[in-house]
């Protein structure tokens, strides 16, 4: 399935969660993974004036320096990486979210492995509560076609098997991609698909019980029309729930099935044909212990092949 993956860290003091999980998906795949590392800058404007990892002074990146990050990042991951991994170690310098896009590109990537965020954001005042998933995860998701996973923790290898996929929907237009995009990737894995759509519900007394339980079967039916397009054989179920705050609600429902992996649309919102991260998108990623894949575009069904 994914044969090409790309992978972006900001780590070299270990071989962290997206990294490991990428690994394994080029191993199942017999795939071929690229690990990129943009060089850390403050300037925005002199990207090649850089930190350097050890001593932490500011220095011009040079070819010679950028081998020795290589080296670190190699020398952090030998245990993951072993014999059996085809891989390549690209380091350089740029705006981080730039350099993902255009290294995807290039390599034609079928799949980008990201954390929801690093390190750094939390230096530089940006809290994990406060629902931000950084500017680099946001930057390539309102780019990129092909598929985004958030990885926030290493899983086992048997749950990267991805047994239980769970697919969230608001009926907008992403939702409808990351729906077909869900559908052929549980085919690939002989996946259970889980269906799920939170009804929002007002405070009362404005919104009567009649009224819940009329919208209710109103979007029961929605997802039941969707489901007639699930091809034979695939297994699955659906389900409604009211709720204020769609990412508990998808949280909860995650959990109580035991998901391995979550699938979402961007979110609802589409102006002059560019496609926004929405709330639930940004929560979800930042709190899921399963990995998360953001679809926005329909040529993320390309990855998955015919």
């Amino acid at each position: 399935m994914f044969k090409k993956l790309l992978v972006a860290t900001d780590m070299l003091e270990a071989c962290d969660a997206a990294v490991l999980t990428a690994l394994e998906l080029a191993k199942q795949n017999n795939g071929k993974l690229q690990i990129l590392h943009v060089l850390e800058s403050s300037s925005t404007i002199y990207r090649n004036f850089v930190k350097h990892f050890r001593t932490g002074e500011e220095i011009v990146s040079t070819d010679v320096y950028e081998e020795s990050v290589k080296k670190e990042i190699e020398k952090k991951c030998a245990g993951a990486l072993g014999p059996n991994v085809k891989y390549e170690i690209m380091v350089t310098d740029g705006f981080p979210w730039d350099v993902i896009l255009k290294s995807s590109r290039e390599k034609r990537a079928e799949l980008i492995v990201l954390g929801p965020h690093s390190g750094k954001a939390e230096e530089k005042g940006v809290a994990r509560t406060s629902g931000a998933i950084g500017s680099t995860l946001e930057g390539v998701i309102m780019r990129e076609r092909c598929p985004v996973m958030i990885v926030n923790r290493v899983m086992s290898k048997e749950r990267l098997k991805f047994q239980k996929v769970m697919v969230s929907t608001d009926f907008s237009k992403s939702c409808a991609y990351a729906f077909r995009f869900a559908q052929k990737f549980a085919q690939k894995h002989g996946s259970k698909l889980f269906l799920f759509h939170m009804l929002p519900v007002p405070p009362s007394p404005i919104y009567s019980q009649a009224d819940y339980e009329a919208n209710l079967h109103s979007s029961e039916k929605k997802l039941e029309a969707l489901c007639e397009d699930i091809p034979d054989g695939l297994d699955y179920e659906y389900r409604v729930l009211g709720g204020a705050l769609p990412h508990l609600e998808i949280e909860k429902y995650a959990d109580k099935k035991d998901i391995d992996l979550i699938i979402m649309g961007s979110h609802t919102k589409e102006n002059g044909g560019k496609w926004y991260v929405g709330s639930a998108v940004e929560r979800v990623s930042l709190r899921s212990i399963c990995p998360v894949i953001v679809v926005t575009d329909p040529k993320a069904l390309l990855s998955m092949g015919s």
